[in-house]
């Protein structure tokens, strides 16, 4: 079978390997879609040091994603062949074998399967929200815009907040944050970005996700905040960053809170800090109830035999899409 691979810095490519079979309590997952996490993809393909996983090539990415159950090892009972799934921390590959408890049942044929694809990256979003604690009624800022910006825009107005704020410098990725529920949106570099926030919200913002993965971005939104704000911190800076804790935090009053994935609760879910399994039976069940989509942030859809060059465009291209998924039955045909 075939799986995506980044062999050194700015190169992927699509490689053979062995298909591992289900041990027990495993589950072999035929994948139809996976989905780029365009951040932490990048940061990996271009030798980011400050990663996940460790630094030593090859990488192998493509965490979130879609298939169908082929095969399960002995001891799984409550999943068999043909059930469609969602992998949790798989790979870009043609059939991910892993852990029963890594393999979601998605319960309805309501969801599409490239949507589902993406619920693992949503629920990053999710849980940064949650982190924030939002009332209904607060107001909300989201800086960054990428998918889990835009992921985060939606759970923002399911919380109750009011305004959400969306914030970005791509007006393409704007006007999709309106579509998805945004209230206002607005480019952080307009020279009256502070005045038109404080018009809308009075004292400033009470809640934020930043999402930029950028110091300055995150010195601004600290800005606005209003005195005794929140800020989820779920971008990535990945580089050291200069915060003027006495001024923008400690003398007003601001909680900062680390929003990565890894930090949750591990076994039993509590409010703001829920489990990952409970976060993405939490997204399963809005989208079932057509609260959330996703099919709105997926742009492109692609073979996998073309990753080399839609990974040269990740590598490269600032503007590159939101979303985009690997077809792997494209290479099945």
């Amino acid at each position: 079978m075939r799986q995506i691979v980044f062999t050194e810095e700015n190169k992927a490519v699509i490689r053979e390997i062995e298909k591992a079979e289900p041990k027990a309590n495993e589950v072999s997952v035929r994948m139809r879609y996976t989905a780029i996490s365009a951040g932490t993809e990048r940061a990996n393909l271009v030798g980011g040091k400050n990663v996940s996983g460790g630094q030593a090539y090859p990488r192998q990415l493509g965490y979130s994603g879609s298939g169908y159950v082929e095969k399960v090892g002995e001891g799984v009972t409550d999943l068999k062949p043909g059930d469609r799934v969602i992998t949790v921390w798989g790979k870009h590959m043609e059939v991910n074998t892993l852990p029963r408890e890594n393999v979601l049942k998605i319960d309805s044929d309501d969801i599409p399967m490239e949507e589902a694809a993406f619920i693992l990256i949503a629920s990053f979003s999710l849980a940064a929200v949650r982190k924030l604690r939002p009332e209904i009624g607060e107001s909300g800022i989201v800086a960054g815009l990428g998918l889990l910006g835009l992921f985060s825009v939606q759970f923002m107005r399911i919380a109750g907040m009011y305004p959400v704020i969306a914030v970005d410098m791509n007006e393409e990725r704007r006007l999709l944050a309106l579509k998805l529920g945004a209230d206002y949106v607005f480019d952080p570099t307009d020279e009256d970005y502070k005045k038109k926030i404080l018009a809308i919200t009075g004292a400033g913002p009470d809640a934020a996700v930043e999402v930029t993965g950028n110091g300055a971005a995150l010195n601004q939104t600290l800005k606005i905040l209003k005195p005794f704000g929140r800020i989820s911190l779920l971008g990535c800076t990945r580089t050291p960053t200069e915060v003027d804790f006495y001024k923008d935090v400690h003398m007003r009053g601001i909680t900062m809170i680390g929003a990565h994935t890894i930090a949750r609760a591990q076994t039993e879910s509590r409010p703001g800090f829920w489990t990952l399994n409970d976060d993405l039976i939490s997204i399963l069940k809005l989208m079932k109830a057509g609260r959330i989509h996703f099919k709105d942030i997926i742009h492109e859809i692609h073979s996998p035999l073309e990753a080399e060059n839609v990974y040269d465009r990740l590598a490269n291209d600032r503007n590159f899409p939101v979303g985009v998924v690997f077809d792997w039955d494209k290479i099945r045909v």
